[in-house]
């Protein structure tokens, strides 16, 4: 069971760590194209309400998911749910440049910023370690 913990942690880490270079990438777009960001509340809000951060919401509520399953005590934690989370990570992690939602904003966003394509590379090594 602590392996399964770990290596569910080395998953929501990696997400994390996309998930922070996707939102750093919108954000530029964000204040390039509509307005400039003058406080980290403002920020925040952005990213929680407005329609233009909305695609990412898909990622945010599934690292939400991981982080509630590593913290649940009872029930325990199975094999089967960590196979899961894993199967749904591998399958939220594909660009689609006809999809929509989370999957189109992520081709658009790997089409204009090479740092969110080093990420994805990266989180792909973290998911296929798995």
């Amino acid at each position: 069971m602590h392996e399964l913990r770990h290596r569910l942690k080395l998953l929501r880490d990696g997400l994390l760590k996309l998930h922070k270079a996707l939102l750093d990438s919108e954000r530029a777009a964000y204040e390039r194209d509509i307005a400039r960001i003058t406080s980290t509340g403002q920020y925040l809000d952005l990213v929680m309400n407005d329609p233009f951060f909305q695609p990412l919401r898909e990622l945010s509520q599934f690292i939400v998911v991981i982080d509630e399953a590593l913290a649940r005590k009872e029930p325990a934690l199975t094999a089967d749910e960590g196979r899961e989370l894993t199967a749904e990570a591998r399958r939220l992690l594909v660009p689609n440049e006809e999809g929509s939602g989370f999957a189109r904003r992520y081709f658009e966003i790997m089409q204009r910023d090479p740092a969110t394509v080093l990420a994805h590379r990266d989180m792909l090594q973290v998911v296929n370690g798995l």
